[in-house]
């Protein structure tokens, strides 16, 4: 007589909403940001739509939700490489050069799909802004003792960001290399940094 299987264990709101997010993940990479519904989200995880609406409530709300864990998991990269880093300009901005474009690369083409959608939806794009916001003032302080007594302008910064996201989704669709991309990326933030001296 075969041995009877363990009852499965339900899953606490945290876990089963971590479960959610990485089956998320996995349909943007194998079917494409359009693909992602909350109904197919549900079905591809195995749970009932209900389960899938109580956790994100809309798709912009799973939308939102994906790109704060790409960000907080960026966020954590970014921040033990700066610590571990020498505290030199260009070791600071070989770190937040690399961590950028290793964070968009290491999520694949799911990140751009991500982005494209959040850009689609005010809602969804003051998200974007406001991470934005918080990675733009983060560089400032890292590059603060390097820069001039005013500081880096904001426009500098944001300039900086749109050539980040440009460079590593080019490296993610294969038009430059990761390298190449991170070797840019570094040049554009260490003479962003020389300029404000002048």
């Amino acid at each position: 007589m075969p041995p009877t299987p363990a009852p499965r264990r339900r899953l606490s709101k945290e876990e089963r909403q971590r479960q959610l997010i990485d089956v998320s993940w996995t349909l943007i990479r194998d079917e494409g940001t359009d693909a992602l519904t909350l109904g197919r989200l549900a079905e591809a995880a195995g749970v009932s739509k209900p389960v899938a609406y109580d956790h994100f409530g809309t798709r912009n709300g799973l939308l939102a939700m994906l790109y704060q864990d790409f960000d907080v998991r960026q966020t954590a990269i970014i921040d033990d490489a700066i610590a571990a880093s020498k505290p030199t300009l260009k070791d600071k901005a070989s770190v937040i050069a690399s961590s950028y474009i290793e964070c968009v690369s290491t999520q694949g083409r799911e990140i751009p799909g991500v982005l494209a959608a959040l850009n689609g939806s005010p809602e969804l794009a003051a998200v974007k802004a406001q991470y934005q916001r918080v990675f733009i003032e983060k560089c400032q302080k890292i590059l603060a003792p390097y820069a001039g007594p005013q500081g880096i302008s904001l426009a500098n910064l944001w300039g900086m960001l749109g050539a980040a996201d440009a460079l590593s989704q080019a490296a993610v669709a294969g038009e430059i290399t990761q390298a190449e991309a991170c070797d840019e990326l570094f040049q554009i933030i260490v003479n962003m940094v020389k300029r404000s001296r002048t």
